[in-house]
């Protein structure tokens, strides 16, 4: 299996990051902007990785998700082929990459992106799809 690359996701960038940097956002496009900018910085999952059996259901884009645990850590590795989506993904992976299962149990997921301003201004199918990732997050760590 390939190594993840390496990711500035629950390191360099956290959700307090993405907090201040929404924060300073005039308005929705300002924050639909900054959304595709840490897209951008995601890295794109090896095509090794972007296996079938790690899809997401309930995405309307392909989503893959890869996750690996090192000393109770988790590490995730995810993917879109939608700009916006991949924006997305790494707003969930501030919050949750390099976090243990209790840090990421413990997260308020919904007031951390009722914070962002940005689900009221998703589509259903992004919406619907967001709540597919953090769902298939926390089916991940309470596997664990």
């Amino acid at each position: 299996m390939s190594t993840f690359p390496s990711s500035p996701f629950g390191f360099d960038i956290t959700h307090s990051t993405v907090l201040d940097l929404m924060s300073n956002a005039k308005g929705w496009e300002d924050r639909y902007r900054n959304v595709i900018q840490l897209g951008k910085k995601l890295p794109n999952m090896p095509k090794e990785l972007q296996l079938e059996n790690v899809t997401i259901s309930g995405c309307e884009s392909k989503v893959w998700l890869q996750h690996k645990v090192v000393d109770g850590v988790y590490f995730f590795c995810a993917d879109s082929d939608a700009r916006i989506v991949r924006g997305l993904i790494a707003l969930v992976m501030a919050a949750v990459n390099n976090k243990t299962a209790e840090e990421i149990k413990a997260f308020d997921m919904d007031g951390y992106f009722s914070q962002l301003g940005l689900i009221e201004h998703l589509s259903p199918s992004r919406g619907n799809g967001l709540k597919a990732i953090i769902e298939t997050i926390n089916e991940l760590i309470e596997q664990a």
